[in-house]
């Protein structure tokens, strides 16, 4: 199972198939891999959003992938620490978000692909595992 992020998944509904992670999200599809998003994804894609026509659209494409969850408070302290993890390697994680969705990845031992340069830093500090767009 691969963890395709919010980054990725708004150059693929834009139609940037010439991106590099557009371009293996359309061969995972392709191959029928084993594709997933977080419960925190799910929200950041139809949250962004701007008629109820595009949410209506967007979700009934999303409905055949596994959504990721957080489970309980464990996740959210495990979130904290790997902030501070990056933290005292000199590194500071923009968005506390990401950190939410590494550790899902991280729990369930899933590989993110994306195209946010706080997932590279995560990997580069924690356990977080990137799939990259040569698989």
């Amino acid at each position: 199972m691969i963890v395709v992020d919010t980054s990725v998944w708004i150059d693929f509904f834009a139609g940037r198939d010439d991106q590099p992670h557009v371009q293996q999200l359309l061969r995972m599809i392709d191959d029928d891999a084993g594709i997933a998003i977080t419960d925190i994804i799910l929200t950041e894609i139809l949250q962004g959003l701007r008629d109820e026509q595009s949410v209506e659209r967007i979700e009934q494409r999303l409905e055949a992938i596994d959504v990721l969850r957080l489970h309980t408070l464990a996740d959210f302290r495990s979130a904290a620490a790997l902030y501070r993890q990056a933290r005292r390697q000199g590194i500071t994680i923009r968005k506390t978000l990401d950190c939410l969705i590494a550790v899902v990845c991280i729990r369930e031992g899933c590989p993110i692909l994306h195209n946010d340069r706080d997932f590279a830093q995560l990997a580069s500090a924690t356990a977080l595992d990137v799939y990259t767009t040569g698989g």
